[in-house]
This record gives structure tokens, sequence and C-alpha cells, in this order.
């Protein structure tokens, strides 16, 4: 039970009483809810969520009397259990008056909900009599139903004898209506005509034994076989179409005509129109010439895409008509038609090489690309009828991609060596005074890109045979062999070992095929397109070409780049060799024919430096600006303070022109040979012909030990006076002056000289040099 606290029963409460936490809040006579009521309607929300479980509580759920007797009796005094025990009767009493005041508030409700009651029981009991007699209608009219039925079933049993009867007489109409139906039918309408007989044809046989149905069913026979010689007759016809054709075996299977004879007979009208569309696809074909010798065929009346569309819609839609027509007359006997169809798709696909052999240019490769694929998705309907000729027809489709990809090589190939034309012909082309023609950079440049731009163009048209809407690039073939074999080692690799070949026969004996020799710029141009093809350009190409036609790792091995780069190196090497000796064998042809065509016996006194020697420093200079425009500097090896002050003297280098010559006596020559042997066996070879490197000193260098060995055998052929060997001393000082800076080492340039003035002196008759100083003035001068 709750307790009330009111504002006096406050005061009179002690401090630590167990009322003290849960009593009132104060004076203004407010009263807690008591237990009964507080039961009734419960705790609050927010008291139900504070409040915790305590047992000591006695307005809580959780009130335990032993435990808050234990507490109390242990916690308080005597007098406050008094106190506490007046303050619990009087809410007792408080309690009684309320329950009271409560009755009596609620009684007029109390009496009207009895009054209420009391006349729904006596309803209830109205409702209860008035169902009884419900139940007792329905019981009644259940019979009544049940009564009804019976006789409608019978009713109804009735009507369908007489239904079935009706049925009956009119189905014994219909059969003896059935020849007059059939012979209307049989000559306008005979699909009509054999359902009719099929319908009526069962029953017949059935009452056969009786006479009326067996003189129907013979008469019906004579119709039929009438309107079957009808339909033979028909079928041996010329203009039928394939509907018209399946539609009359089809009638001659339902009459029952042998289907081995109906077989052969609609193959052989089917293979007649057939052949008539093979006819009209050939006769679009130019004629083939018998004798071989017209290599240049006319062109065909339609582009590849028309013939195609022509020959899919006609032939092969026709084929493919006739085959499924076959097999629903026929069913799965398919041991005539399959040799039938493929027989006629091997003239189809020969009849489509010899159009596609006449796609001779380049063309539009994406109606090329359509016309292969129409080709295939209309095929492959018919293969998925009969399997015949699928591997025929894949090999037609590769075997054209095979082709197109070969003459985009030639074309390649073609614009290569119009590209080389035209750089030919700029080269050679002549110029006006005071204006450049194009720089070797420009013109490699311009050589590289259009090379690189018309590779990159063909292989986007080539990437057509692989797109993803087109049915026959899912064939294996278009997915391995011919992304690797095709395009990357039949285009990409051998279009490069072309290259390398075609650039590589302008040096190797170009003579001797009678064409004429190639301009020493281009040679030079080619080794460095070459060398930058090794260097970047393979990488490249390889690297686009497998990410357009990815190959695939069980695939067919592939050419590595590094042997593309190895044979692209080995052709510039080969074009710079030859560079050098085409270029050294120029200079050293000014040189041989200067000695040759000069009296050195009778020769004056020199005063100036011949105009050769001049001639030839400026080729050397001009050719160190060409070479310099394409190659790197190179390396040089360190060069004396005095180069070009060095002493040029006609004894060798190990001995001084003052000791020698004034005691110059007949057995000289024999004493200045064997010094110059001597001098030899410790100086360092130089190799003439040595392989040259991709820089400018290299290039230079090789064209002057090529000049200058030439100059040393022309001297040694020769025999001089006193001022033939002077002349020589003064060409080969002006020489040394100039050449020296152009070649990777100047001792190479200084050796050679230096053996140039010994063989002169070996072969002078009076050798008595000049002076240094006169030599020196007349260069300077010159």
């Amino acid at each position: 039970m709750a307790a009330v606290t009111t504002g006096s029963g406050a005061g009179s409460r002690a401090a630590g009483s167990p009322e003290a936490t849960g009593g009132s809040t104060g004076g203004g006579g407010w009263r807690r809810p008591h237990g009964p009521l507080q039961l009734y309607y419960g705790p609050s929300t927010a008291e139900a969520a504070e409040a915790a479980p305590d047992p000591t509580d006695i307005n809580g759920p959780h009130f335990d009397p032993e435990v808050f007797m234990n507490k109390v009796r242990s916690e308080c005094p005597l007098g406050q259990l008094l106190a506490r025990e007046a303050a619990l009767g009087r809410e007792i009493r408080a309690l009684d008056s309320d329950m009271q005041t409560l009755l009596y508030e609620n009684y007029n409700k109390f009496i009207s909900a009895t009054d209420t009651i009391r006349k729904m029981k006596v309803d209830f009991r109205h409702m209860e009599a008035e169902m009884d007699d419900l139940a007792a209608n329905m019981a009644a009219i259940s019979a009544s139903s049940a009564r009804v039925s019976a006789a409608l079933q019978d009713r109804h049993r009735r009507g369908a004898q007489l239904a079935g009867v009706q049925v009956l007489l009119r189905k014994l109409q219909a059969l003896v209506e059935v020849p007059g139906r059939l012979r209307r039918w049989a000559g306008t309408e005979p699909a009509r005509a054999l359902r009719c007989h099929a319908r009526a044809r069962a029953v017949l046989r059935h009452y056969r034994h009786l006479p009326s149905f067996r003189a129907i069913e013979d008469e019906s026979h004579a119709i039929m076989a009438d309107l079957a010689q009808r339909l033979r007759t028909r079928l041996r016809e010329e203009t039928l179409d394939p509907k018209e054709l399946t539609e009359c075996v089809e009638m001659l299977l339902q009459l029952e005509e042998p289907a081995e004879e109906l077989s052969e007979e609609f193959l052989s009208q089917a293979g007649a129109r057939l052949e008539a569309e093979l006819a009209a696809l050939e006769a679009e074909l130019p004629a083939a010439d018998p004798s071989g010798t017209d290599t240049t065929p006319p062109a065909p009346a339609s582009d590849i895409l028309d013939f195609v569309d022509r020959g899919s819609s006609a032939f092969v839609g026709t084929l493919c008509q006739l085959a499924g027509s076959y097999r629903a007359l026929f069913g799965g006997d398919t041991g005539r038609l399959e040799p039938f169809t493929a027989a006629l798709a091997t003239r189809y696909f020969a009849l489509l090489e010899r159009r596609l052999a006449l796609e001779r240019g380049l063309g539009d490769t994406s109606l090329l690309v359509r016309a292969l694929d129409r080709f295939h998705c209309r095929l492959r309907a018919l293969l998925e009828l009969l399997p015949v000729g699928a591997d025929a027809a894949a090999t037609l489709v590769a075997r054209a991609a095979h082709e197109r990809v070969d003459r985009y090589l030639r074309a390649l190939q073609t614009f290569f060596l119009g590209c080389l034309g035209d750089v030919r012909q700029a080269l050679a082309a002549p110029r006006p005074p005071g204006k450049e023609g194009p720089s070797l950079p420009d013109l490699l440049a311009t050589l590289a890109a259009s090379v690189l731009g018309q590779l990159k163009a063909v292989l986007a048209y080539v990437q057509l045979f692989t797109a993803r809407d087109v049915a026959f690039a899912s064939l294996p073939y278009f997915k391995g062999e011919f992304c690797v074999t095709a395009v990357r080692e039949g285009l990409v690799v051998a279009f490069v070992h072309w290259l390398c070949r075609t650039a590589r026969g302008f040096a190797d004996g170009p003579a001797e095929r009678g064409a004429p020799a190639a301009p020493p710029a281009l040679l030079l141009l080619l080794a460095r397109l070459c060398l930058d093809y090794e260097n970047s350009t393979i990488s490249y190409i390889l690297t686009l070409t497998d990410e357009q036609f990815p190959p695939q790792d069980s695939g067919p091995a592939v050419t590595p780049g590094p042997a593309l780069c190895a044979e692209a190196r080995a052709a510039a090497q080969r074009l710079l060799d030859h560079y050098v000796q085409v270029q050294g064998a120029a200079v050293a042809q000014m040189l041989r024919k200067s000695v040759e065509t000069r009296d050195w016996l009778g020769t004056v006194e020199p005063r100036n430096v011949r105009a050769v020697m001049k001639r030839v420093v400026e080729d050397i200079t001009a050719i160190d600006i060409q070479v310099g425009q394409l190659f790197e500097e190179g390396v040089r090896k360190a060069q004396s303070s005095d180069s070009s002050r060095r002493a040029f003297s006609v004894y060798s280098s190990s001995r001084a022109p003052g000791r020698y010559a004034p005691s110059y006596t007949p057995s000289a020559p024999m004493d200045t040979h064997l010094l110059s042997n001597i001098q030899k066996l410790f100086s360092e070879r130089i190799d003439i012909f040595s392989p040259v490197e991709f820089n400018k000193v290299s290039v230079l260098t090789g064209i002057i030990k090529i000049s200058l060995k030439t100059l040393l055998e022309c001297v040694r052929l020769r025999t001089l006076g006193r001022f033939g060997l002077q002349q020589v001393q003064v060409d080969g000082h002006y020489l040394q002056l100039y050449l020296w800076r152009f070649a990777s080492d100047e001792r190479v340039v200084q050796g050679l000289l230096d053996e140039v003035a010994a063989s002169a002196a070996h072969r002078c008759l009076d050798p008595v040099p000049m002076e240094h100083s006169v030599v020196e003035l007349i260069c300077e001068r010159g």
C-alpha cells in the first residue's frame, strides 16, 4: 500500500526513516497516489525508467514486506515505530474514504450497466431462436437444391446424347460430302483438299468394310491419285521458288508418295535453282584468260560488298532455306543433303575467291571487312543446319585477310621507295645562288615521320579485321595466328627486315647491278635512319603492334626486338662504312690525278700550295659540316699545343734534317730506307679501312686515312726531282695545318704525312728539302 503523506505528517517523520526518500515533496496538501490506484494506472514512464529495484520501497513494484520490516526494526527506535503505526492507520482510513467516494460517484453508471447487460441477454435469446429457424430453412433449401441438381444432370445427360447424335449425323454428312469437296478443291486449293482428306481418311479406313464407306473411300483415293499426278507434274517445273517447291513436296508426302523418290526430285529441283544462282554470280566475274597472258584483268562491275550481298541473299539464302526445308520434310536423313550442299558450297567459295583475287589494290579495307563479315554470318546460319564447309569458309576469310596484309606490306615498301625518291630528288635538285636547299635533319625527320605515320595508318586499317563488332574476329585464327604470323611477323617485322635490306643495298654493290651509285648524302641519311630505328623506332612499333594485336601466350614464336635492332645497327654500320669509302675515294681520286698528271722531275721551284690541296681541305670541311648535321661530335684525343706549327719533314721524325742533309752522299738513300724501316717497326700501325663509329670525328678520320693513304701510294710510284720533293713538302705541310683538327687523333694525320714525305724522299733523285721557314711562309700565303 502506498503511503499518503500530508504536510503535517511530514514534520512528525524522522529524518532517517525509510520514507524519507520516497515521502512528501513538501507542503501544499499534495498526496501521492495510493497503492491500488497506482497499481491500476501504473507508474509514469519517467518514474518507471528512473526507479531502481528496491525491495524496501513500499510504493515500488519490487516491495518485499519481510525485508521492509527487518529494515524498520533494525534502524528505527520505538517512538518512530509507534508514530509509523499511527500514520499507517490514518492512511488506511483515508483510503477507505476514497473508495467510498469513488463508489458513490459511479453508482448510477453501475446501475445503468447492469440494466444494459440484462437487456442484452434477452436480445441474445431472441437471436438464438431466429438462428434455429434460419438453420431449418437452410436445410430445406439444401434438400430442394439436391433435387434440382439431379434433375439438371439428367437433362444434361440427355442433351449430351442428343448432341452426340447430331455430331455423328454431321460427320456422316461430311463423309458423304468428302468426294465432292475433294473434287472441288483439288484443282484450286490442293492444301485444303489434303486437309479434308486427312481428316476423313482414318474414319473411311475404319469403316471400309461397309459398302457405302468403301465407295466413298475409293472415290476419294481416285481424286487424291489424280492430285498426286498433277503435283508431280508441277514438281518438275523449273519456275518453282523454294517455298513452292517445299509445299509441293510436303503435299506429296501427305499423299504417302515414296519419300526416297521425293528426296531425289527435291534435290534435283533445288540443285537446278542453285546452279542458276551460281551462274548469275559467275557472270559478274571477268572471263578467265586461258592463255594466261592477261596479267591485268578488267575491273569488276561492282564492289566486293555488293557481290557478297547478292551471293548471300540469293545463293546462300536459298541454300539455307532449301536445306532447312529438306530437314523438315525428310527428318534427320542427311546422307544425300550433306554431299549436295558441300559441292555447291565449294563452287560458291571458288567464285568468291576469284572475286577476292580481283581486289588487287588496297581500296577500302572497311568494305572488305564488312563483306567478309556478312559472308561469315550468313554462312554460319547454314553451318547450324549442316556442318559442311566450316573449315573452308574460315580458311577463305583468313586467306583474304592475309592477302590484304601482304598488299599493305607491298604498299609500305612502295611508299618508302617513293619517299627515298623524293629525298634523292631534293638532294640532286639545282638551287639558285644564295639559296639553300632542305637540310639533312629536315629530310631525315620528314622521311622518318612519313614512314612511321604510314605504318601506323596501315596498322589501324588492319585492326579492322579484329574489331569487336566483326563476327569472324572470334575465330581462333584471328585471335592468335593472325596477330602474330600475319601482322607482327608478316607485316611489321617483314617491313623492318626489308627496310634494312633496302638501305643496305645502297652500299652492297649497286654498281654490280648496273644501278647508279647513291649520292653520299643519301648514304649518310639512311645510316642515321637505321641507327634511329635501332635506338627507338623498332621498340616503339613493336610495342604498338603488341598493344593493338596482343599475341597469345601459347602462340607461335616471334622475332625478338633485339634481333631487329641488331640488324638495323648492322645496316647503319655498313652504310656509314660505305659513305666513308665513297667520300674517301672521291678525295683520293683528286689526289691521284694530281700526282699522276704532274711532271715531278721537271717541275719548277714551288712558290704556292697546289690548288688540289686547297680543294681537298674544302671538301673535307664540307664533309665535316654534312656529317655534323646528323651525327654527334665524338671524342678526340688530347691535342698537342703546337699541332698547327709542327715541322713537316721529308725525313722520318726520328731524325733531324740538319743532321743528315749536309752529309748527303749516294749511300744516303740506303741509310734513309734503313732508318725509315726501323722507325716503322716502332710506330703504331694504322688500319685504313677499319669500321667507323657513329660520330663525326670517326667518319672524318676514316675519310682522311683513305685520302692520305692514296696520296702515299701514288707518291711511291713516281720519281721526283728536288723541286718535286719540295712541292710535296709544301703540300704536306698545308694539309697538316688544316686536317689535324678533323681527325680523332692528330698522330694519324701526322704519321701518314710523314710516310708521304719519307716516300717522296726515297723516290727523289736529289733529296734536298726546303727550309721550314720558307715552307711556312708559302703555306701562310696560300
